[in-house]
């Protein structure tokens, strides 16, 4: 058990990438969609972000976190089907001013959130003197650059 060893989450997540890339087609109702590299770098964050406990899963929890305005940035999955379970959360992020962007892989955003089941919504919340401030923001400025 213990000789193998335990591969890098980032080539994980690339590999969960490339398999979703020869599935089917993105729905286009899935924008913006984030580009690989950004992917990484989002999964990378709601990693961190659900081990400082600034992570919450699921639909109805992010719709949640809008309603309270605690939620700093949406992550919703472009392979959610039907995707319209989803759709309603752009609305609202649209409305209360909060970045939001589709990841590819369901597997790929549940795995970055610690959990064995798929994940189709996140948001990560904001916290006082939190270290993922910058990051956070930092992630804000690269969604809203690809929506311009």
């Amino acid at each position: 058990f213990g000789s193998r060893p335990r591969p890098l989450w980032r080539n994980q997540w690339q590999r969960l990438d490339a398999a979703m890339a020869d599935d089917e087609e993105v729905n286009p109702k899935a924008y913006p969609l984030a580009k690989e590299n950004l992917t990484v770098t989002i999964l990378d964050l709601v990693q961190q972000s659900a081990n400082y406990k600034q992570l919450k899963k699921g639909a109805n929890e992010a719709t949640k976190t809008l309603n309270r305005g605690t939620a700093e940035l949406v992550i919703l999955a472009a392979d959610a089907e039907p995707l319209e379970i989803l759709l309603h959360l752009p609305l609202v992020c649209e409305d209360k001013n909060v970045p939001y962007v589709f990841v590819k892989s369901k597997t790929a955003l549940g795995r970055a959130c610690g959990v064995s089941r798929p994940v189709i919504a996140c948001s990560i919340t904001s916290k006082e003197g939190s270290q993922l401030n910058t990051q956070i923001q930092d992630l804000k400025d690269q969604i809203e650059m690809i929506l311009v």
